[in-house]
């Protein structure tokens, strides 16, 4: 890894993120304003996951399951169940989150006290 994709990271990875983002953006709108909520919950609520092949294989997933249940005529909520911040965590469950990270940053730094 050279010093600028230390600065800016991979500029693979930033060209994968921006094709799934354009892949959102021609989502129906339905499809289109839950996916966005969902990374918002995620990112916020869920503490979102800590790396970029998380986040690639999570919002990548989803996406690929919105793009099948658009294709099919599926409400959003016939993918994700009533409850989509359950739907959430449960992608969430086996992933470090940004949460997890600084829990452990917090529990170090207080146990070497």
């Amino acid at each position: 890894m050279n010093i600028f994709e230390k600065i800016i990271g991979s500029i693979d990875d930033k060209r994968e993120w921006r094709a799934m983002e354009a892949r959102a953006k021609a989502l129906p709108s339905e499809y289109r304003t839950a996916y966005k909520a969902i990374q918002k919950y995620m990112w916020t609520a869920g503490g979102g996951p800590t790396d970029w092949k998380d986040s690639s294989r999570i919002f990548g997933g989803i996406l690929e399951l919105f793009e099948v249940g658009a294709a099919e005529g599926k409400k959003v909520t016939d993918l994700t169940g009533e409850d989509v911040a359950a739907f959430c965590d449960d992608l969430e469950k086996d992933e470090q989150t940004w949460k997890d990270k600084y829990r452990k940053k917090l529990n170090d730094t207080i146990g070497r006290g």
